[in-house]
């Protein structure tokens, strides 16, 4: 039987909540299909910090080397506000990101037909929408030298953040948005700044040039991030795949996430390069929403996110596509029946708690998988 490693990371606040949701559905696919999960856990963020001093020991970041996919969760919280800066609970997930070298963030933006009156848009601009946002990871402002503050005298002081993009970077990214493009409706759209950036015009060239050399078959659109911005709450469903920055990534994949109803609902994968003699990618997977530390411990937390991050896992580390399918119409399902948790109810429906929304999303998974 093939053994498939997992790294479950919960994290801080309802990071762990959720995650217990995900565990029930492992251990129904390796009661169900034999699917030979094993399962690891480690800690990340505060609850790190607090164990060890640091936001990710080395063993930790060492069980994530080895995992053949990790499971992340949240962190962060008003408790670690205080703690030096170079140990911020973020700093773990920004260490996993860098020595994973997971430099493709997909961010799927998808609007159920049950959800559609939850967002903040009319029913019409969402109904039926469908975008992923591939961000580059491991690039950009986050992680470019120097980085500093540096004090003037005279009380004055200077922040600085390096925005950094060398060509490998913009082409490798390009690549995997166009890849993806050509299994979903063919569309790419580049997001920079190339009006007011020097790295924007090397982005626009280099996403360009990737596109003549070998994705002429996908349509390639420009447009500013900026302008990005205001057509994804203008016109959403204009877009297939964009492919942006780290820094515009980040923003505009947030803008998109709450077209849908709640970042609650919206689940990522970070990716790395394909390993040249398996071709098995090192991948995190990861809820898009933080650690809500206001309703930690309270069981009202919406783990659909955490779920829909799985069903990621199951399709791009384990190539498991008719299970990955299966949970995802199970999560529709169980949305259409009514079942809410407070984040997505609505009149009429039914509210639940993270565990009663687990439990319902495992009842009908495992449904599908009996079908």
């Amino acid at each position: 039987m093939t053994t498939r490693k997992l790294l479950l990371l919960p994290g801080d606040g309802i990071g762990p909540e959720a995650m217990t949701e995900v565990e029930k559905l492992v251990a129904l696919l390796n009661a169900e299909r034999g699917a030979g999960f094993e399962i690891e856990r480690g800690l990340v963020g505060g609850s790190a910090y607090d164990a060890h001093g640091e936001a990710i020991s080395d063993s930790d970041m060492a069980r994530a080397m080895a995992a053949d996919a990790v499971l992340f969760g949240a962190v962060g919280g008003p408790k670690w506000d205080s703690v030096p800066y170079e140990k911020r609970p973020e700093a773990g997930l920004l260490r996993l990101r860098k020595d994973m070298a997971l430099f493709a963030n997909l961010r799927p933006a998808i609007c159920y037909p049950a959800l559609a009156e939850a967002s903040s848009l009319k029913r019409e601009l969402v109904d039926g929408l469908d975008i992923l946002i591939v961000r580059e990871l491991t690039g950009g402002v986050y992680f470019g030298e120097p980085k500093e503050i540096v004090d003037l005298g005279n009380g004055q002081k200077r922040g600085i953040d390096t925005q950094v993009y060398d060509t490998y970077e913009i082409e490798r990214i390009a690549k995997v948005a166009f890849e993806l493009a050509r299994t979903r409706r063919g569309k790419v759209t580049s997001m920079e700044k190339r009006n007011v950036m020097k790295s924007g015009v090397l982005w626009n060239q280099v996403v360009t040039e990737t596109h003549a050399k070998g994705f002429t078959d996908v349509t390639l659109d420009h447009m500013l991030a900026d302008a990005g911005g205001m057509q994804l709450v203008r016109a959403p469903k204009q877009f297939d795949v964009i492919v942006t920055d780290n820094l515009f990534g980040d923003m505009l994949s947030d803008i998109a996430a709450m077209l849908t109803g709640s970042l609650g609902m919206l689940p990522s994968a970070s990716l790395g390069s394909p390993d040249e003699a398996s071709g098995q990618r090192r991948a995190m997977y990861e809820p898009v929403h933080g650690s809500a530390p206001d309703i930690a411990g309270r069981g009202i937390a919406n783990p659909i996110a955490m779920i829909a991050s799985f069903a990621m896992m199951l399709r791009y580390s384990f190539a498991l596509v008719e299970e990955a399918d299966k949970l995802e119409a199970a999560i529709a399902e169980v949305l259409e029946s009514g079942t809410r948790t407070g984040d997505i109810m609505a009149p009429g429906c039914r509210e639940v708690g993270t565990t009663e929304m687990g439990d319902a999303v495992a009842a009908a998974f495992r449904r599908k998988l009996a079908a």
